[in-house]
């Protein structure tokens, strides 16, 4: 068995858990080692150049080094006989809760209210909002956003609410489901974490229509997609205040051009990518499970929907 790995990560972290839990296959980095593209099983991928997987002619399957499939899946010479697997793993969704959580505690307890105040040197004291009523909103009900739900729970927040193509019977999370859900969801978020993959029916989702139906002095956390944000409006929103702030980890163009507003907003913060990182020991365990199923002729777990995008 022979596996590329397709990434501009460096390989070298990935090369002994790959060894370890697939001893059986040879393991070659695109642009390092020397390959023949026709004697290549598996491709693990991560952004790969729009047209190089076509021309590995005899794969069995690819797995996509992330959750998120949408730059795999605007490659319209992308091969779809080829099962193409999502990477889901424990790490990978304990990584996002931790960065969701952390992002609702500092909106909830005014944090990003003290730091304005330290710049200014104000000695202000704020009454704490109380978790019980604090209306957090989830738009994107997957395995990320149940993982969420269930640490605001454990945390208190008992108003939770949840926003998803299909409904979700989640207990201590409210639901809404499909397009005409979707308003009557943001009316009641407080706090709104943005899950959702990126497809043609997400794509600029929040946008100045949907970001008006938000309650006045909202905040939007946005570790999903940077294609669900039309920046223009989020960028009137938080201007005008109606959005209080926003955390985002992820944007239309990454990495995020160095003229961009968002660097120099003050109810701005941003993080390049980061809410949640692949680690090569977890996810190779993930990988090995993935191609044994494969090869026994087995449908694997997390297989991608071409239709549905994700």
């Amino acid at each position: 068995m022979k596996i590329v790995f397709i990434s501009p990560d460096d390989f070298a972290p990935w090369r002994k858990p790959l060894r370890l839990n697939i001893p059986e296959a040879d393991v070659f980095a695109w642009g390092v080692d020397s390959i023949d593209e026709n004697e290549i099983d598996y491709a693990l991928v991560w952004k790969p150049a729009p047209g190089l997987l076509a021309r590995f002619r005899n794969l069995k399957g690819i797995i996509n080094l992330g959750a998120g499939v949408d730059a795999l899946l605007q490659d319209h010479t992308l091969p779809q006989a080829v099962p193409l697997v999502r990477l889901v793993d424990e790490r990978l969704t304990s990584g996002m809760v931790e960065y969701m959580v952390h992002w609702v505690l500092h909106f909830h307890r005014d944090l990003h209210v003290y730091a304005r105040q330290q710049r200014a040197r104000v000695w202000t004291q704020h009454d704490n909002a109380d978790t019980q009523k604090r209306r957090v909103g989830i738009l994107g009900l997957g395995e990320l956003g149940q993982g969420c739900a269930h640490a605001l729970l454990m945390l208190g927040f008992e108003s939770l609410s949840g926003w998803s193509r299909t409904p979700k019977d989640l207990p201590g999370v409210r639901s809404f489901a499909g397009e005409d859900g979707l308003k009557p969801f943001l009316r009641q978020c407080e706090i709104l974490l943005c899950l959702l993959p990126h497809t043609a029916a997400t794509q600029g989702l929040l946008n100045a229509e949907t970001l008006a139906e938000l309650p006045q002095g909202a905040f939007i956390v946005n570790a999903g997609r940077g294609g669900l944000v039309v920046d223009d409006d989020l960028i009137a929103a938080l201007e005008s205040g109606h959005i209080a702030a926003a955390a985002l980890d992820v944007f239309n163009t990454e990495p995020l051009p160095d003229d961009h507003p968002y660097w120099a907003m003050d109810n701005v913060f941003v993080t390049p990518h980061i809410a949640s990182l692949t680690t090569p020991m977890s996810s190779s365990e993930i990988i090995a499970k993935t191609i044994r199923a494969l090869e026994n002729g087995e449908a694997p777990d997390n297989l991608v929907d071409f239709d549905q995008g994700y």
